[in-house]
């Protein structure tokens, strides 16, 4: 299995660069961070500081220009099938129905139809779409979208979820309801979650720990541990004085610089 006292996922020293359109484009720089199993860890940032670039070499879609990306203590090369990716876009095939796109990664593995029936029953009651499993993409609402693309993210079983932004398009109330949903799956499987957010209150609310990036090339400018309870109401921690501290002070340190204080 490797070593993994330096933790589940291991980023050392991590640097990536891009050529476009002539130039070259530094995304990150100097990235040395242990996520350890189990843990839910967001992170935050302005736009173009490389936190998605972080989830592609993680999940082998890229290779970091510079370090190393290590994962149970063996390097990442080529596609990590210990992860899965779950994006803004649910990417639903319109022309399959909610349980059958769910049972997409259960084909690709060659699950024999009962036991693949039976594991799609199983994860449609578990993010609360019965009674819709015959339903089409177009024929639901946008969080119902959303609760079947986790379902099939979790018919793969993979030990860490990659999430980059997924709940940014939802209504508040929609977007509450999909944390919720992600922390009850945390807690259930043991999951290790790696989720990409701009939204200071998201990534306090439902973190072990809070990861914020300078502009870019993204750096890692502070690591918060929340301290918060693993099991939490969501609803009622919004007037939590420990996370309304913690939030508080996170949007004080995103918000932009004044132009008059600049240079000052």
């Amino acid at each position: 299995m490797g070593d993994v006292s330096g933790g589940l996922i291991r980023f050392s020293a991590v640097g990536k660069t891009f050529q476009t359109a002539g130039r070259t484009f530094e995304a990150v720089a100097g990235i040395h961070l242990d996520i350890q199993e189990g843990e839910v860890v967001t992170l935050v940032g302005p736009s173009g500081c490389g936190k998605s670039t972080l989830l592609n070499m993680t999940a082998g879609l890229m290779v970091p220009s510079t370090g190393t990306v290590l994962y149970r203590g063996k390097q990442v090369a080529g596609l990590n099938r210990h992860v899965g990716y779950m994006t803004q876009s649910d990417h639903l095939l319109p022309w399959r129905n909610i349980a059958s796109n769910i049972s997409v990664p259960l084909e690709i593995k060659g699950m024999a139809r009962a036991k693949a029936r039976n594991r799609v029953a199983e994860l449609v009651d578990l993010v609360g779409l019965a009674g819709f499993e015959s339903s089409y993409p177009t024929q639901i609402s946008g969080g119902m979208r959303k609760r079947a693309a986790l379902a099939r993210l979790l018919a793969s079983d993979p030990e860490t979820l990659l999430m980059d932004e997924p709940f940014a398009a939802l209504d508040a109330q929609l977007r509450l309801a999909m944390q919720t949903e992600l922390l009850r799956v945390r807690e259930r499987f043991g999951k290790t979650i790696i989720f990409v957010t701009h939204d200071p209150d998201e990534a306090i609310s439902i973190a072990d720990r809070c990861v914020v990036f300078t502009g870019g090339p993204g750096r890692i400018a502070q690591i918060i541990k929340t301290g918060l309870p693993r099991k939490r109401d969501l609803a009622r921690l919004r007037f939590d004085p420990q996370f309304l501290d913690l939030a508080r002070g996170l949007w004080a340190q995103l918000a932009p610089v004044p132009p008059e204080e600049e240079g000052a």
